[in-house]
């Protein structure tokens, strides 16, 4: 069994297609069936079921699959190490954020490092907060940033910015003319993001400081985006809490509407594992945070 081959093996198991995946890799489609086809004759196991001219991960594939990723990321984390003991004159750099620091808060700090660093590749994912901490927990990526609480022993977590949450409506509804009190917070229907996403947890807080039952609120829809929470206020299906820079650009079109109401600002949170390999990329990165803050 090669890397090759599991890297081979990962790219089928992921779209569940071989051509696509020899694409991706650029490879002819002979060689990655033929990579496929080594592994499951060598060790006499099916990865997957042959349905028609399509290919389907079986329950054997499943497990193989999480134990061919944890190899790799292992492999990864290795020639990253070997990387970083010479200079920053080449290497790669892995990075999870959430979604708000993704879209308005990374992207301009991802281009000072790269006219600092342009050897050093940027790998950045995104995700909730909830998988971002697992993301770093499971040596998948070095950095990790996020809006929401983590809490696992394994990680280390410390605040790098801050963000305001705030209540948004569209113009019509009628917290735009008369902002709520606390016990009004249930006299409307919500847009909400995800459960383990920073800014359902803003949302969370916010019931919890107001002293309402979470299981009261009317939640007309969760939704796993920040944009698409936007365009649902502003069609009126009902309020919602985003990041003030979310909610920037409607706001100066007279789009949605923020309402006056005591939200406490949230931190944003780097997240790094205590134990794993930090590499020089990682700390470079670190330090360019401090440029453009």
């Amino acid at each position: 069994m090669t890397l090759e081959q599991l890297r081979i093996f990962v790219a089928v198991a992921e779209r569940q297609h071989v051509t696509q995946a020899a694409r991706e890799l650029n490879l002819t489609q002979s060689a990655v069936s033929s990579a496929v086809a080594a592994l499951e004759n060598r060790h006499g196991v099916a990865l997957f079921d042959r349905v028609g001219r399509n290919i389907v991960l079986n329950p054997a594939g499943q497990v193989f699959l999480a134990e061919a990723k944890a190899v790799l990321s292992r492999a990864e984390a290795a020639e990253a190490a070997l990387t970083n003991l010479g200079d920053l004159s080449r290497g790669r750099l892995s990075i999870q954020a959430s979604q708000t620091i993704a879209s308005y808060w990374l992207p301009a700090r991802l281009a000072a490092f790269r006219r600092a660093w342009p050897g050093i590749v940027l790998d950045v994912t995104i995700g909730n907060t909830r998988q971002v901490a697992e993301a770093v927990a499971e040596g998948l990526a070095e950095l990790g940033f996020v809006e929401g609480p983590v809490e696992n022993p394994a990680l280390d977590v410390s605040v790098v910015d801050q963000d305001q949450p705030v209540i948004l409506v569209a113009p019509d509804h009628p917290w735009a003319r008369s902002p709520p009190r606390a016990a009004d917070l249930l006299d409307t229907a919500w847009v909400l993001r995800e459960p383990g996403s920073g800014t359902r947890a803003a949302f969370d807080l916010l019931l919890e400081r107001a002293d309402i039952d979470p299981a009261a609120v009317s939640i007309a829809i969760t939704l796993p985006d920040n944009e698409p929470v936007r365009g649902a206020i502003e069609s009126g299906m009902g309020a919602g809490v985003l990041s003030r820079s979310v909610a920037a650009a409607s706001l100066a079109a007279g789009t949605l509407v923020e309402v006056p109401f005591d939200l406490p600002p949230r931190a944003y949170w780097l997240v790094r594992h205590k134990d794993r390999w930090r590499g020089k990329a990682g700390e470079a990165f670190l330090a360019e945070l401090r440029i453009v803050r």
